[in-house]
C-alpha cells in the first residue's frame, strides 16, 4: 500500500490534509488537532485519529467521540482499515472525509504538482505536530511511548477512622447500646467516602519522564487513554 495518501472534504475537495506514515493524523474542534474542523457541527474536540500501521496498513480509530465516527455509513469502535475512496463521517451529522491514495484518483492541489498551464501550485503549509496537554503541558504524541490509567483511594485512611471511632465509642460510652446509631452513620460515611477513587492517567515519554493528570471519572480517564493509545499505535487491551 502506497504511503502517500490524503483525506478531503467531500462538500469542498479543494481542501485536503496529507498523511504522513510517520505521524498520526488526529481530527477534532481542538487547535491542536493536526485536522482542525471547529466549524462542523457533530466534531468533538478530539474526535478520531488516521494513522499507518505497518501490520494493517492506513486505519482510522475513533477517539471515544460522543458522537462517534462512521466508515461507509456504518459506526465503529477501535479502529477500521481503509481502501482507496472510503468515506469517513465525523458523527451523524458532520463533516465526510474521503480516503484517496495515490494510485486512485488524483486529489487537487497535490504538493508540488503543476497545473495544466505547467506552473507548480504551491505546497501546502507545514502542520505543527500533533500534542496532546497533560497537566498543563503540551506532550508531542509521537515523543508518547506509553498510557496508562491508575485508580487510587481519595481515602485511604477512613477505615481506619471508622474503626477507631467505633472502637473509642464502645470502651467510653455507659451505655454501648446508645452509640449504635453513631455507628451505623459512621458505617454509612466509610462505605460512600471509601469508595471514591482518584484515577490518574499517566504518560511515559520515550525520554523517560512521566506525565500525570488526575481525573474523578474514570470513564473519562479511559477515554483519554484509549485515544492516546489508539494515536501512537498501542494496544487498547495492555
Amino acid at each position: 500500500m502506497s504511503g502517500d495518501a490524503c483525506l478531503m472534504l467531500r462538500q469542498d475537495p479543494s481542501k485536503v490534509a496529507w498523511l504522513d506514515r510517520r505521524e498520526p493524523l488526529t481530527i477534532g474542534r481542538a487547535a491542536n488537532n493536526k485536522l482542525c474542523l471547529p466549524a462542523f457541527d457533530g466534531v468533538a474536540t478530539n474526535h478520531a485519529v488516521v494513522r499507518f500501521s505497518r501490520s494493517h496498513g492506513w486505519l482510522v480509530c475513533d477517539w471515544g467521540s460522543p458522537q462517534g465516527t462512521l466508515l461507509e455509513g456504518r459506526r465503529f469502535q477501535q479502529c477500521r482499515p481503509l481502501a482507496d475512496g472510503d468515506e469517513i463521517q465525523l458523527g451523524g451529522q458532520g463533516p465526510v472525509l474521503v480516503f484517496r491514495l495515490s494510485g486512485g484518483t488524483p486529489p487537487p492541489n497535490r504538493p508540488g504538482s503543476a497545473d495544466r498551464a505547467g506552473q507548480p501550485r504551491a505546497a501546502a503549509p507545514a502542520v505543527p505536530p500533533a500534542t496532546v496537554e497533560i497537566g498543563g503541558r503540551a506532550l508531542v504524541l509521537a515523543q508518547v511511548r506509553s498510557a496508562f490509567v491508575r485508580s487510587q483511594p481519595r481515602y485511604p485512611q477512613i477505615f481506619s477512622w471508622w474503626a477507631l471511632f467505633a472502637l473509642g465509642g464502645l470502651l467510653l460510652l455507659p451505655l454501648p447500646w446508645l452509640f449504635w446509631p453513631w455507628e451505623i452513620g459512621a458505617l454509612v460515611l466509610w462505605l460512600v467516602l471509601g469508595s471514591r477513587k482518584d484515577h490518574t492517567l499517566e504518560l511515559t515519554l520515550r525520554d523517560g519522564m512521566a506525565y500525570r493528570q488526575n481525573f474523578v471519572s474514570k470513564t473519562t480517564a479511559l477515554a483519554h487513554r484509549n485515544g492516546i493509545r489508539q494515536a501512537i499505535g498501542q494496544s487498547l487491551d495492555s
